[in-house]
């Protein structure tokens, strides 16, 4: 039995009433749960204002230790032995107990220069230690 069309010129079309319920039902879900204040906002202050506003604490910089020779390294344009070296990063640790540090020594020193360096920074409990390196250019070779 062939199907019967009661109006050949009817074309199918597309329902978009489930499609809209979902979207309304999404932004209700988001709309529930976002907040929309957060909970320190909510009562209404005043706030002071200030002209120079400042951090309360401001992160130490890096202590840059370049290393010179087995028992002297610069560090802030002072030349320092290992001893010193030690007293300074003690009194640095002090102040800031997550001070980093920089060291920089010449390629073609020996090692045990940076070593010792390293030694002294471990003594000192200093855990926050970089290397410093320069990029090599493979082109220049």
């Amino acid at each position: 039995m062939p199907l019967q069309v009661s109006d050949p010129a009817e074309e199918p079309g597309l329902n978009l009433t489930p499609m809209i319920d979902i979207v309304f039902l999404l932004i209700i879900f988001f709309m529930v749960g976002t907040h929309f204040t957060k909970p320190e906002q909510r009562t209404d202050v005043q706030l002071p204002t200030t002209t120079e506003a400042q951090p309360l604490t401001s992160l130490p910089d890096e202590i840059v230790i370049n290393v010179v020779s087995r028992d002297r390294v610069v560090v802030r344009d002072e030349t320092l032995s290992l001893t010193q070296l030690e007293q300074n990063l003690i009194a640095a640790k002090q102040n800031y107990s997550d001070q980093a540090v920089v060291l920089r020594g010449s390629g073609p020193d020996p090692y045990q220069n940076v070593v010792d360096v390293l030694a002294v920074c471990s003594r000192v409990k200093i855990s926050r230690i970089s290397l410093a390196s320069q990029l090599h250019d493979a082109d220049s070779e």
